[in-house]
């Protein structure tokens, strides 16, 4: 092999390589906007019941790990929620979080996903079952105590 071909070799896989690299981006950019989610998470059901205790037992959960982003009220407005690329999602909107299921959201709080953390290894299973009916009830239009 000459010197010219292996030149052109050179840029060939030179410029293969910056292909692969945005292509990776794009399709990384792309992926993150939706979650797959398993058959088998999304019919999984609440173990817990709705109960004053159940709920605050959630509360302290969600000051501690959930306030910074998703706020006080849960509108996605805490103090962190502009450090990110992607606005933390308003757990308040019922017409957002009604459609999907116990399961989904128990898989959303263990798993996570960028930039929001996995909670599967920082919190219990009870704990995670607690969030999910604080996110049902700050969903709610009726916000009292069950």
């Amino acid at each position: 092999m000459d010197a010219r071909q292996k030149l052109r070799l050179r840029k060939v896989l030179f410029i293969a390589l910056w292909t692969l690299i945005a292509l990776s981006i794009v399709l990384g950019v792309a992926h993150r906007g939706q979650w797959n989610i398993p058959e088998e998470a999304k019919r999984r059901q609440n173990p817990i019941q709705p109960s004053p205790q159940a709920l605050d037992a959630a509360r302290v959960l969600y000051t501690n790990h959930c306030e910074r982003c998703h706020g006080k009220s849960g509108k996605g407005e805490g103090p962190d929620a502009t450090k990110f690329s992607t606005s933390p999602r308003d757990l308040t909107d019922g017409s957002r979080m009604s459609p999907q299921s116990d399961g989904e959201l128990f898989y959303k709080i263990s798993e996570g996903r960028r930039p929001m953390p996995e909670f599967k290894t920082k919190l219990t299973e009870e704990q995670r079952w607690q969030l999910v009916l604080l996110m049902r009830w700050m969903a709610s239009a009726d916000k009292k105590n069950p």
